[in-house]
């Protein structure tokens, strides 16, 4: 398993084939397994719930071991990020808008990858929001469907 996965970030294996995603204009949709679709509604209910203030429902797509890593830190379980950061990424979310610009996705077993390029702009705390972002979401599927087990962001000023 170890290997599959280095070697689907090393790019050794085969692209994915494209998913349907309405959010996405044709020439964002890099990649992605059709049966990643449930995986990658997960994705979007998440960032959905974030965006309308809906703490309970964002939660509700996350392992209850989730690990978060952000800026450089982590956390580590559901709790953790719901007594951390969840209010400020759901102030973020509503204050900004997030433009996908690239998806790739695909399953392995109970297992899938969802990676998202975007363009988030918009204003937070008196400051222009301007930068391109960089997702990994790993999700599990278990008996109540796709639970994220693993996110980890990252943003840079545009070029």
């Amino acid at each position: 398993m170890t290997r599959l996965i280095l070697a689907a970030f090393l790019g050794l294996i085969p692209a994915p084939v494209a998913a349907q995603d309405a959010t996405l204009s044709p020439s964002a949709v890099q990649s992605a397994d059709p049966a990643a679709a449930s995986a990658v509604a997960v994705v979007e209910g998440f960032h959905a719930a974030l965006k309308s203030g809906d703490g309970d429902a964002a939660l509700a797509f996350l392992a209850d071991d989730v690990v978060v890593l952000e800026g450089g830190g982590a956390e580590r379980s559901r709790d953790e990020y719901a007594h951390h950061h969840l209010p400020a990424d759901m102030t973020f979310a509503a204050a900004t808008t997030a433009e996908v610009t690239r998806r790739a996705a695909w399953v392995e077993g109970d297992l899938a990858w969802v990676l998202t390029e975007g363009r988030t702009t918009g204003e937070f705390n008196g400051r222009a929001v301007n930068s391109v972002s960089a997702e990994t979401m790993i999700l599990q599927r278990g008996p109540h469907g796709w639970r994220i087990r693993h996110v980890h962001w990252s943003s840079r000023t545009p070029r």
